[in-house]
């Protein structure tokens, strides 16, 4: 069985180790997990958690060291008592008078962070700015805990932290608590997420966390894992039948068969040494792939293979070059490449190799070109305006203009199969423009075609590798990506 290694595990209370009432509860309530869906309902009774004792339902497990809990929490009744509450907690121990954080998120709409600094003391607020958000996120750096809160499709806001040491073993857990010891209010998780984050001193491309593959309803946002395991890998491509994603590891490419849960090695010949910049043609049967050549000197370079695996043929003969699309007729390349100068721009090449084109020429990064499957158009980021910002232009280099304009870093535009839509990946500000790496917040953002206000359609724990190549599926309502964790 694959290891999880920051979700939902296939067991009686998926990632939780137990669950229980705090409290001299005149009510028992109750938690159970639906593996199936990776969704989590707590039942719940108790007077309140507040002051110096509390009462609530609690589903936890024991953690050390720093973590981020990330949910989509909601009562599915209308409720008794507006002040009813649902979150995250975090937790010294199990008793009433314990000292504790959490990410609370009331009836009425009121969310704030509550803490009781010390053993049987007067519990603490800081409200947040947000009103009755349905994502909640709490993370603990150190003694730092963090509450930060988003209404779906919105980036994560209203933060509110506190230093609180709480020892370094603590519960984490899920909680539910009605305001009233004679109701029983019940509270739904989705998309649960425990997080252990990069490590301080960690190595970028020498040190590695571990992955989950996922998939996420870009309609509902609902997120389910497929797989995960300690190791890194990245980069899903789906294709066109729906049965496979494609993802690289260590230098080599992998299938993933979505109806087995089982993953196999592929044959890229001599191309072992394959980044994440790998694609497959529209009509899925080749498999263009980025592959670092001894023989020009460790750099990308682009070849393509049949999409079951073989011989590479060599496309580029000038490197570093890094593919990112086909053309819909599966004649022309389009990759990211540096000539010499320190500017990396957009280039094409027809497939069987020959003369490149140079389509950009803008000074600053251009990268993850990508044609719309009409062919009109070529979709990709630039920093030529100051942040990273998703821009389209014809096959031919002309009519470039931007697409996003917002104060977020947008990377890797990527067009549903129906064309109605493009998917890519947001970088907050403190990432500088230019770079994507890993193991950052991230979110993935869907807009339509003809323009619009993006929506976040999942709330990431990633960056580099997540989702860097094309991911939609063929029906055009999914997409795969890579989140990363710590094992568990």
């Amino acid at each position: 069985m694959a290891m999880i290694t920051s979700s939902a595990i296939a067991g009686a209370l998926g990632l939780f180790e137990s669950n229980g009432d705090i409290g001299p509860m005149k009510i028992a309530g109750s938690a159970s997990y639906d593996a199936s869906a990776q969704q989590y309902s707590i039942v719940g009774a108790g007077i309140n958690m507040w002051n110096s004792s509390d009462e609530f339902h609690f589903l936890w497990k024991k953690m050390k060291g720093d973590f981020v809990l990330r949910t989509r929490a909601r009562f599915p009744a209308q409720g008794v008592d507006p002040h009813r509450k649902l979150g995250w907690l975090v937790r010294s121990s199990l008793r009433p008078d314990s000292a504790y954080a959490d990410a609370a998120i009331h009836g009425d709409g009121l969310t704030s962070l509550q803490f009781r600094r010390t053993e049987g003391a007067v519990t603490e607020e800081l409200r947040s700015s947000a009103i009755a958000p349905d994502v909640i996120q709490l993370a603990r750096s150190g003694d730092r805990i963090t509450l930060s809160v988003a209404t779906f499709g919105e980036p994560l806001g209203g933060e509110q932290s506190v230093d609180l040491p709480l020892g370094e073993e603590v519960y984490v857990g899920l909680f539910v608590t009605s305001h009233n010891p004679d109701v029983i209010e019940k509270a739904i998780f989705t998309d649960v997420r425990i997080v252990i984050p990069a490590w301080k001193g960690l190595v970028l491309y020498r040190d590695y966390l571990g992955s989950n593959l996922e998939i996420v309803d870009t309609l509902t946002g609902e997120s389910r894992i497929v797989y995960g395991t300690p190791e890194a890998i990245e980069a899903p491509n789906w294709t066109p039948d729906g049965k496979t994603l494609i993802y690289n590891s260590k230098g080599l490419l992998y299938r993933f068969d979505l109806a087995s849960g089982k993953s196999t090695v592929m044959d890229s010949g001599f191309a072992i040494r394959n980044n994440n910049d790998h694609v497959l043609s529209f009509d899925g049967k080749m498999l263009g792939i980025s592959h670092h050549s001894q023989e020009q000197g460790g750099k990308s370079g682009v070849y393509v293979i049949p999409a079951t695996g073989g011989v590479p043929f060599q496309v580029t003969t000038n490197s570093p070059s890094y593919l990112h699309g086909w053309s819909p007729d599966g004649k022309t390349l389009v990759y990211t490449a540096e000539r010499g100068d320190g500017n990396f721009d957009i280039y094409s090449i027809p497939v069987n190799g020959g003369q490149e084109t140079r389509l950009t020429t803008a000074p600053g990064l251009d990268d993850g070109p990508e044609f719309t499957p009409d062919g009109m158009w070529i979709y990709f980021s630039s920093v030529r305006s100051g942040l990273m910002q998703i821009w389209r232009m014809h096959p031919d280099g002309s009519a470039q203009e931007q697409v996003t304009n917002d104060q977020l870093n947008n990377w890797f535009p990527h067009i549903s199969p129906d064309g109605k839509w493009v998917l890519f990946l947001s970088y907050g500000l403190d990432v500088a423009p230019g770079d994507h790496p890993y193991y950052k917040h991230v979110y993935l953002r869907l807009m339509p075609i003809t323009g619009g206000t993006p929506k976040v359609v999942a709330y990431v724990y990633g960056g580099q590798g997540t989702m860097n190549v094309p991911s939609w599926s063929p029906d055009s309502r999914h997409a795969a990506f890579v989140s990363n964790s710590g094992v568990l």
